[in-house]
């Protein structure tokens, strides 16, 4: 198995299962599954407005802002959590009642899902040096970048635009040129 470029420009927007905006799927697994049949989804969705999220019985959530100044995130009537470009990501239920709130302004973010009890994801910001190596560490390691960058693998390399991602397999390592910010998501 290689790594795989996921580039921004191929996405096509689709909208909500609720109807409220609209997200751009970046990978699903199995390829070709609907909103009832996946394992596990990576997409970036557009939020114009506050509103519910939509319902996903048995699916847990991790949303990471990457752009506009944030949102409240309010969940089955616990304490709201506020969400930015620079904070960590936040992982809650799908199947939660959750409503949310814009900052100021539109936002975008980063949301990966999985099936509860088939998958588990860990997502977190990282930031690269130039040479730094980045290694597949779990069954599926998608590397979202948040900013343009070059990258090389055995057998391969790509030049990323921005919101372009990287599905590296287990134990492949990946070597960015220069200094990266990225998102990873890790699937097992």
């Amino acid at each position: 198995m290689t790594v795989q470029v996921l580039r921004a420009a191929d996405r096509i927007a689709v909208p909500w299962k609720n109807g409220g905006g609209v997200t751009r799927e970046l990978i699903v697994s199995p390829p070709g599954a609907d909103m009832a049949g996946f394992d596990w989804r990576v997409s970036v969705a557009e939020v114009a407005q506050g509103g519910p999220f939509s319902n996903f019985p048995g699916v847990d959530r991790v949303l990471t802002v990457i752009e506009g100044a944030g949102l409240t995130l309010s969940i089955d009537g616990r304490a709201a959590v506020v969400l930015d470009a620079a904070g960590p990501p936040f992982a809650f239920p799908g199947d939660a009642r959750c409503e949310a709130s814009l900052k100021a302004g539109p936002i975008r973010d980063l949301n990966v899902m999985v099936r509860r009890g088939a998958r588990r994801a860990q997502v977190r910001r990282r930031s690269l040096d130039g040479g730094d190596t980045l290694a597949g560490g779990a069954a599926f390691t998608l590397a979202f970048a948040l900013e343009a960058a070059d990258a090389s693998w055995p057998g391969g390399e790509a030049s990323l635009a921005c919101e372009d991602a990287l599905l590296i397999p287990l134990g492949v390592e990946v070597t960015f040129t220069a200094a990266v910010r990225l998102i990873l998501a890790e699937i097992d």
